[in-house]
């Protein structure tokens, strides 16, 4: 009883507060529509009569009034003022009014403190979704993983263009590589046709040429590497500059540079291996006579 004598006198604070100050408002509002035509129309009386003089003052017009209800008045009062198109409930008034049952709760906010904490809860989670009904399953919304996933997307677009471009790069570098073979093919008959007539095997022709264009892609793949290295702090002072973070560096790994060369070479040597066979197939007679 005396909790809900208190709760009473509360909301009749609050309903005195609020109710009569809003009434008093638009008495306020409604006066000052009514005496602005008429202190204009009385203008030559000077200040005699103006709007300042049925200025209702809301203060002192709330203080005048006094809500004393009992709960049923309240109930029907609160019933008056939850108006709207939705059903009517216990429930729903509960919810207007702010009401949480912590024992059925609509949802939860979990934060973790780390990776581990998360992903520990995720099993946890989908231990307890596999052996109970569906209809009573915990749904996980990671909006986090969420944003991380769109990012993701974006980064492996952007990544997988990167790739496409350098994948035209590196064709098109092996088919300069194949022509530039070629050419030293043509130019250099004359001295497959000397070989072969010393002895050398076809095997021994196209082997030279597969040599030379071995010795071209590690020489191109250690050129590689080595710019890059040599542009690494400048590349990094950029970094530095542009988002103000010194943590941010951009490294090239030792198991990344060896791998860029073994490519550099696998990539010259199939692109010479269609002119070396061709050298290794002249005819000694014929490449003798070429000038």
């Amino acid at each position: 009883p005396d909790n809900l004598s208190n709760t009473n006198e509360i909301i009749n604070k609050i309903m005195n507060q609020y109710v009569v100050g809003m009434i008093a408002g638009q008495i306020g509002s409604a006066t000052a529509q009514i005496v602005g035509p008429m202190a204009e129309s009385f203008s030559s009386l000077g200040d005699m009569f103006n709007e300042d003089m049925f200025k209702v003052d809301t203060d002192k017009f709330a203080k005048a009034f006094n809500f004393n209800m009992d709960e049923e008045e309240l109930s029907r009062l609160m019933e008056t003022m939850m108006t709207g198109s939705e059903e009517k409930s216990y429930t729903r008034n509960l919810i207007n009014l702010g009401y949480q049952d912590l024992d059925d709760p609509s949802s939860i906010s979990i934060y973790f403190k780390d990776f581990n904490s998360k992903e520990n809860f995720l099993d946890f989670l989908r231990s307890y979704n596999d052996n109970i009904d569906e209809n009573k399953q915990i749904r996980y919304t990671d909006i986090t993983g969420i944003l991380m996933s769109s990012v993701k997307t974006i980064v492996d677009v952007v990544t997988y263009v990167l790739i496409a471009f350098v994948s035209i790069s590196l064709v098109v570098s092996s088919i300069m590589i194949a022509v530039i073979t070629l050419i030293s093919v043509l130019e250099r008959t004359k001295e497959i046709g000397i070989l072969r007539a010393m002895g050398a095997s076809k095997k021994n022709i196209s082997s030279i040429f597969n040599a030379e264009t071995f010795i071209i892609g590690l020489l191109s793949g250690g050129l590689g590497v080595g710019v890059t290295l040599l542009m690494l702090p400048l590349i990094n002072k950029i970094i530095h500059s542009a988002t103000g973070n010194t943590e941010v560096n951009a490294v090239l790994p030792t198991q990344g540079a060896i791998a860029l060369v073994i490519i550099a070479i696998i990539l010259t040597i199939i692109a010479g291996f269609i002119p070396s066979k061709k050298a290794a197939k002249q005819d000694p007679v014929i490449a003798l006579r070429t000038e």
